[in-house]
């Protein structure tokens, strides 16, 4: 069923809500007016708690909670905005950026305040050139309206935000890796612990959230934890706008409770409208391509972190990627290892030399259409290498569209080899070793 009102994708039930003066008609800068006068920080991290919103970047993590962490007294901290939306399949956070601005800065405003920072800024994705303007817009509109800057509405409180582009890495996204780059470092992750919480930003205590989770702040405090909670399932209450694409007749954001079937995303004639040319679904990958993927006997699956996790893969960052039964799975895996490999930042040996590997050996499987019982036992061993054993999240990431063809559709990969003639190739130039892919 269709959503009555939108969280934050509110240009679809006020349009122009992107226009200052007609976010400011419709109730806007009145949750932070309304934190700053008769809340404290506390009763703010509390009620985000009550909501039970969660991390809309990836991890689905209780927001509140994470504010919970920041040690007591120490002085200054910061607020970031993950605005690098660079996971494969995932357009969300840019349409947010371009349709409702105000809400987004509104929402880093109030959590600002509620962590007890000073300075928040904004981190996006070198690409998004565009949409910084957009956003530095609404931040000079908000300082000259008294909403950001010293002072603000005569309470004591200050605040600054800062929009910072990035150079168009995806392993920025990480939110260690984020922080360095925003210190004028090479873009690579930290070791944890000391967790961004504790040593983050300046190794000063830090909180990063994504901007989805950010523009859901100031609804919560306008219309309360009841409210909220109204939307979803117990577990995963609100929204989530979903970036359904694929071989899908109407592709685009889908704000949506949690909890609606994978079913209903496809072919409801509100949201997917069914398949092009009608074609079966073979390979749903529910989260980007971070996530492991599904098949067709599980279109059942409900959209809340719970239910796709029950079927054993992640909801991510909602990027919901529907491919019809023309697609092969080996030609998909090397497709997408092939984007790990190129946006890996080299830091550690297993993900470095793995997505390396593992494109090869793909290559020609997938492309060249040659491979031998070795090559599949090759690609088994480069993964589970990998798996468990990368600095960070990008190695784990490039082990889930190769270990998901050769679980759900090894028949595939046999169909290659047995084309191949009993497993010999030319004149065996192609051969890669067990002991040296693992190298």
């Amino acid at each position: 069923m269709a959503l009555t009102e939108h969280i934050v994708m509110r240009e679809l039930d006020i349009p122009d809500i992107g226009d200052y003066a007609v976010y400011r008609r419709n109730g806007g800068w009145e949750a932070f007016r309304k934190a700053l006068k008769e809340q404290t920080p506390a009763a703010i991290v509390q009620m985000v708690k009550d909501a039970g919103l969660r991390g809309r970047g990836g991890a689905g993590f209780p927001t509140g909670v994470k504010w919970g962490f920041l040690p007591k007294g120490v002085f200054p901290r910061y607020l970031l905005c993950n605005c690098d939306e660079s996971e494969p399949g995932t357009f969300n956070n840019h349409q947010i950026i371009d349709r409702n601005p105000h809400q987004l800065i509104e929402g880093v405003a109030i959590s600002a305040f509620a962590i007890e920072s000073n300075t928040a800024y904004i981190y996006m994705r070198g690409e998004f050139a565009a949409a910084a303007i957009t956003l530095e817009q609404a931040i000079a509109q908000a300082y000259a309206d008294g909403f950001l800057g010293k002072n603000i509405l005569g309470t004591g409180y200050d605040l600054d935000i800062y929009v910072h582009r990035g150079a168009g890495a995806y392993i920025c996204g990480e939110e260690t890796a984020l922080m360095e780059s925003l210190e004028g470092k090479i873009g690579q992750p930290r070791l944890k612990p000391p967790f961004p919480a504790v040593a983050g930003l300046y190794s000063k205590p830090t909180i990063i959230n994504n901007v989805e989770t950010l523009a859901n702040v100031p609804p919560i405090i306008e219309k309360g934890v009841a409210w909220y909670r109204s939307f979803g399932t117990e577990k995963s209450p609100g929204t989530k706008c979903f970036s359904l694409s694929g071989h899908i007749n109407r592709p685009g954001n889908y704000e949506l409770p949690f909890g609606l079937s994978l079913r209903e995303l496809i072919y409801s004639p509100e949201y997917g409208g069914g398949m092009k040319g009608d074609r079966p679904v073979k390979i749903v990958i529910p989260g980007g391509a971070s996530a492991p993927w599904l098949t067709n006997s599980q279109l059942d699956t409900p959209l809340d972190y719970e239910g796709v996790a029950a079927a054993g893969s992640m909801l991510g960052s909602g990027a919901v990627i529907v491919l019809n039964d023309t697609v092969k799975a080996p030609h998909l895996a090397y497709k997408m290892d092939e984007f790990f490999k190129h946006e890996s930042c080299g830091k550690c040996t297993p993900c470095r030399e793995g997505t390396h590997w593992l494109v090869k050996v793909l290559h020609r499987v997938a492309e060249e259409g040659h491979a031998t019982e070795g090559d599949i036992k090759t690609l088994h061993g480069i993964y589970n290498q990998m798996a468990g054993n990368c600095f960070c999240l990008l190695g784990e990431s490039a082990v889930m569209p190769i270990k998901s063809a050769l679980t759900l559709f090894a028949d595939e990969f046999e169909e290659i080899v047995a084309r191949s003639g009993n497993g010999h190739v030319g004149n065996g130039k192609h051969a890669i070793s067990l002991e040296l892919a693992g190298r």
